[in-house]
């Protein structure tokens, strides 16, 4: 049971671009097409609570509203944390307000947070 425990904490912590690789990798090895109700579970599950699960919000978004001053070091950044590529990334940033990533735990989020806005990008969580 310890190696099952351990895959999952290994799934919990890829990122969005590992998660379209493993998706991919098992689609063209073994014809496996995981489903898109298993990513929309948990958030369905949370929007049935109503106003309990307003109260506890436990998922966020990091939002970048503005790439400061140092548009060039926000873009890295974003490239770095996100996964990815260069152009996207600026693409993410000239298109600010952006989301840059969806769901995080607060602990990460707030972490996400801080790395950009030590950078100089004005950023917010929802």
């Amino acid at each position: 049971m310890a190696d099952i425990k351990a895959l999952g904490d290994q799934l919990v912590e890829l990122t969005v671009k590992e998660v379209n690789e493993l998706a991919s990798y098992l689609k063209e090895t073994y014809g496996i097409e995981p489903a898109a109700a298993v990513v929309a579970g948990p958030a369905a599950g949370g929007a049935a609570g109503g106003g309990a699960a307003a109260a506890e919000k436990t998922n966020f978004d990091v939002v970048l509203k503005a790439p400061g001053a140092n548009k060039l070091q926000i873009v890295k950044l974003v490239k770095d944390l996100t996964g990815l590529g260069l152009k996207e990334a600026k693409d993410v940033v000239d298109g600010a307000p952006k989301t840059i990533k969806e769901g995080l735990p607060k602990d990460e989020a707030e972490n996400l947070k801080k790395q950009l806005v030590e950078a100089g990008a004005e950023v917010e969580l929802k």
